[in-house]
């Protein structure tokens, strides 16, 4: 058996690993889109620059969105910021001609905020943290 060792990755391991995973999809299935990875970042400043609301997404290889965050400060939420944020970066994916956005979320979070945009639920995992859900959705645009 071939010695080898475990220990915690650089920031130019752990891109290595990156790549080599997407060097793997990519001999599978080729990807859809220029370039591969596309950050899609916004934020809703209030008018001294206080960050009130934010989301990171990013429009990856086969055309789809992963909703990676979305953020409002406790005392903006119900202000429509949330909604706002998601608007602005659903339309830049359909400008892009991406056809799925897919997040995933807590029970204790934002479930049917999602719900109701459009959003539908394909996956529960359940436990995640103990007596608690992570809800898997996504949409079709």
């Amino acid at each position: 058996m071939m010695n080898y060792s475990i220990c915690e990755s650089t920031k130019e391991e752990v891109e290595k690993v990156d790549n080599g995973i997407v060097e793997y999809n990519l001999s599978k299935v080729p990807f859809t889109q220029e370039p591969s990875f596309v950050s899609i970042n916004r934020v809703i400043r209030g008018e001294d620059g206080e960050i009130l609301a934010g989301i990171n997404s990013i429009l990856y290889c086969w055309n789809c969105m992963y909703i990676d965050v979305l953020w409002v400060k406790e005392e903006f939420r119900g202000k429509g910021f949330g909604s706002a944020l998601l608007s602005e970066v659903e339309n830049m994916a359909k400008e892009k001609e991406c056809k799925l956005i897919h997040l995933d979320t807590f029970d204790f979070q934002a479930k049917n905020f999602y719900l109701n945009h459009g959003f539908e639920v394909y996956g529960v995992l359940e436990d995640c943290p103990i007596e608690h859900k992570r809800f898997y959705m996504k949409k079709n645009i």
